[in-house]
């Protein structure tokens, strides 16, 4: 009896292993690259370009790994190339390329290959028939009828496609969709700034088919850029909406309108998009309460309150925070309360800055229309100590005016992070005490600047 129930056990656990089922979690990536000599490859989402996985490639090229990852879009970066691809649980693919022309000599084979390869030639496809021509410059109806055209092209591709899995080509079939109807959204402001026509607008019907988009579809908005660009417009949209309705701050109700999205996932990423916008805002408590209302992820509060508790210091009225010992380009070193007994009207900036060198004719109009004044033109640079030596050059070549000074430890400068500066250019104007006359001034370019100035009888 003790023997026929010791077989007994023995079966059912038997059994039990033969039925247990094996969840693959992973995808298999392995290959050879030729010619290289990074030591290894980084897997990064394509969206949120945050790095999932880093593949180390052997001294001879060879490398093969297990990633986890949730399908989707990512990019493999090796060296300076990158390329694109979709991954999904289960896939074992084999990469080979050679490193000096990584885009050309790609090949990949294995399972998960069919829909890498779609995705190439529908790239290809697309940038064939676009050639160098700018749709946006065209009128209206010629316009509409490329971006059909562009359209037909790539759905007549899959729908010619047998290899692809089903789920694919679906997500496939809504990613033209959404780079068609991001095309439109888009195409007023693009004509406007490409044909050099400002006051152009469409037509009332020609953005008809954004009605029908379902703005709430959390797996699109976490897989494809075209659909996150499209939501990101409409809540934009929806927020103008609001603003003008209540009477309340532009930038102040985007936050409101992010928090009232019914997918946490979309919530949490548009309000990410808005976190830095409390270090430029004109109502700077009513931003904080909106966001801390609205916001569910503890590490977007904790940041928001972090910035919150440092702006508040920096107050109008208040004592500026100060700087000491700054590299002049005129010689010596210069600190902040050097400056006092004028106006102090500060430009933080950097060489690689596109927008703060844009601002360079009109800051030097501003010096020499107040020259003599009581008000200092003082520049800050943010550049790194390689760019030290293109920073003097730059001031020489351009004949750049003011006070110009190099903050001791570019962004990780205490002045720079007292003022929780985070993106450049930045314009701060200080009374002749030191204190804060404004934290986020207008910029030179703009007629507000001499406003504020004319209104101070500098």
């Amino acid at each position: 009896m003790k023997k026929a129930i010791y077989i007994l056990l023995i079966t059912i656990v038997v059994l039990s292993c033969k039925n247990e089922v094996h969840v693959i979690d992973y995808a298999i990536i392995s290959g050879k690259i030729e010619e290289g000599s990074s030591k290894q490859i980084i897997v990064s989402n394509s969206l949120s370009r945050k790095v999932l996985d880093t593949i180390s490639v052997n001294v001879d090229g060879t490398f093969n790994d297990t990633i986890k990852l949730k399908k989707g879009y990512y990019n493999l970066k090796y060296g300076r190339g990158k390329v694109p691809m979709y991954l999904e649980t289960g896939y074992n693919l084999n990469i080979t390329a050679n490193a000096k022309f990584l885009d050309s000599t790609l090949t990949i084979t294995g399972n998960g290959s069919a829909e890498n390869h779609f995705l190439k030639e529908r790239k290809n496809k697309v940038k064939a028939f676009n050639g160098s021509e700018n749709f946006y410059m065209l009128d209206e109806i010629n316009f509409t009828q490329k971006l059909n055209e562009e359209k037909e092209i790539q759905n007549k591709l899959l729908a010619s496609n047998k290899t692809i899995s089903a789920n694919f080509k679906s997500a496939q079939q809504r990613d033209i969709e959404y780079n068609h109807l991001s095309a439109l959204a888009n195409y007023e402001n693009y004509h406007r700034y490409y044909a050099k026509e400002p006051d152009f607008n469409v037509s009332k019907e020609f953005l008809d088919p954004l009605k029908n988009v379902n703005y709430n579809h959390e797996e699109d908005y976490s897989s494809f850029k075209a659909y996150k660009v499209l939501v990101a417009k409409y809540y934009r949209e929806k927020a103008k909406q609001l603003s003008d309705a209540e009477n309340i701050p532009e930038d102040v109700a985007r936050v409101q309108t992010y928090a009232a999205v019914a997918s946490n996932t979309m919530k949490t990423d548009l309000l990410n998009s808005a976190i830095f916008g409390i270090t430029i805002t004109k109502d700077l408590n009513d931003y904080y309460n909106a966001f801390k209302t609205g916001a569910t992820d503890q590490d977007q509060l904790k940041k928001v309150e972090d910035y919150y508790s440092k702006l508040k210091l920096i107050q109008v009225g208040e004592p500026s925070p100060k700087f000491e010992g700054y590299e002049n380009f005129a010689g010596g070193t210069t600190s902040l309360d050097d400056l006092k007994g004028k106006y102090i009207y500060i430009d933080v900036w950097a060489t690689w800055c596109g927008p703060c060198l844009a601002q360079i004719p009109a800051l030097k109009e501003m010096e020499k229309a107040y020259h003599g004044k009581n008000i200092q033109f003082v520049s800050i640079s943010v550049d790194k100590p390689k760019d030290y030596k293109k920073w003097k050059l730059m001031i020489k070549d351009k004949e750049l005016g003011g006070v110009q000074l190099l903050a001791d430890k570019n962004f990780d400068s205490e002045f720079i992070k007292d003022y929780v500066i985070k993106g450049i250019p930045k314009f701060i104007l200080l009374d002749p005490e030191g204190k804060i006359v404004n934290t986020n001034a207008p910029r030179p370019s703009e007629e507000e600047l001499k406003t504020l100035f004319d209104s101070l009888n500098i």
